[in-house]
């Protein structure tokens, strides 16, 4: 199943000896794959996170140098570009998710804001030839399906993790296209999951599918948002890995392009669910399977991707389903 999706994804490998790549947030969830796919492909990667590598064993790759800096931090980050001199830097470090941004703004802003600015700025001072920014579908707020990526946004996002990448986009452009700067791409990524994916462990924000296998595995009922009936476009971690790398080598890209990284498929709470107990959705029981919880404030009610310029800029295309993906995350349970 995955194995075999996951053959066919890795058919085209990339050569990328001797490029020097740095990868903001690369212990993180996403940024940790990004990381490993550029190792396998023989770049010289550089991380940058707040985390140190050895406390997340489980993230780090021996092939990769790691520097623990806070990327607000515009002089410490100076002296580490300095050092490294990337050709490409992959920007995936951030203030993650949007209901802990509603009591934590400032540090919300300071991150994805002053940190995607010092990125931009020192890529210009240092040369560096792309900037894949890691924006987020949360900029499309409640918009008419599918989304695509040159629909009209509301004036207000739904919350400060929204406008921060928003303004993280313009950022791109800004700082990029219309002064001169590096070239940029912007991945709106849909709902990720997969291996290493936050669970319960981090907090009631963590990843929905994360927090079901948890308790799906501890035998207790899945908490679901009223009224179960939200939908999601889910994404694959290593088809978002994929489509970074594809971003940072396009020739057809580099103008602080807004591409959409989604499956085009989307889901309910109770088909995510069912999916993992096994069961069909009409069969999950109240109390047993799943128990009622308080609403989440201010998130879009459905999202669904356009990934039509992803593939024609990027050549990308998703190949994990989401049944195959929680197949194979059930199995390492």
């Amino acid at each position: 199943m995955l194995a075999d999706t996951l053959k066919k994804e890795e058919s085209d490998m990339y050569d990328l000896n001797g490029k020097r790549i740095m990868v903001t947030g690369g212990l993180g969830f996403i940024g940790s794959r990004v990381v490993d796919k550029l190792v396998e492909y023989g770049a010289i990667v550089k991380v940058v996170d707040v985390k140190h590598p050895n406390d997340y064993a489980a993230f780090h790759n021996d092939k990769a140098s790691y520097f623990v800096m806070d990327i607000a931090h515009l002089e410490q980050m100076r002296e580490i570009f300095a050092a490294t001199r990337p050709d490409f830097v992959i920007h995936c470090a951030a203030f993650a998710r949007m209901q802990p941004s509603f009591e934590q703004p400032d540090e919300c802003f300071l991150s994805n804001v002053v940190g995607a600015r010092n990125i931009l700025l020192l890529s210009k001072e240092f040369g560096v030839k792309r900037v894949v920014y890691s924006a987020s579908s949360s900029a499309y707020g409640e918009a008419e399906l599918p989304l695509t990526e040159d629909m009209k946004l509301a004036p207000r996002a739904l919350n400060p993790y929204a406008s921060s990448k928003r303004i993280g986009e313009m950022l791109c452009y800004d700082m990029g296209v219309l002064t001169g700067g590096p070239e940029t791409v912007c991945l709106r990524y849909f709902n990720v999951y997969g291996p290493r994916q936050p669970d319960t462990a981090e907090g009631p924000y963590a990843t929905v599918i994360g927090i079901f296998l948890d308790q799906y595995k501890a035998g207790v009922p899945m908490t679901v948002v009223p009224d179960g009936l939200s939908r999601r476009d889910y994404t694959h971690v290593y088809d978002v890995a994929s489509a970074n790398i594809e971003a940072m080598l396009s020739p057809k890209v580099g103008k602080a392009e807004i591409i959409n990284v989604g499956c085009g498929k989307n889901y309910s709470i109770f088909e995510v669910a069912a999916l993992i107990h096994g069961k069909p959705k009409e069969a999950l029981v109240e109390g047993k399977d799943f128990v009622f919880i308080a609403p989440r404030k201010d998130e879009a009610k459905e999202t669904l991707a356009s990934w039509e310029r992803a593939r024609k800029l990027l050549g990308w295309r998703p190949f994990v389903t989401l049944e195959d993906g929680i197949a194979n995350l059930k199995k390492h349970l």
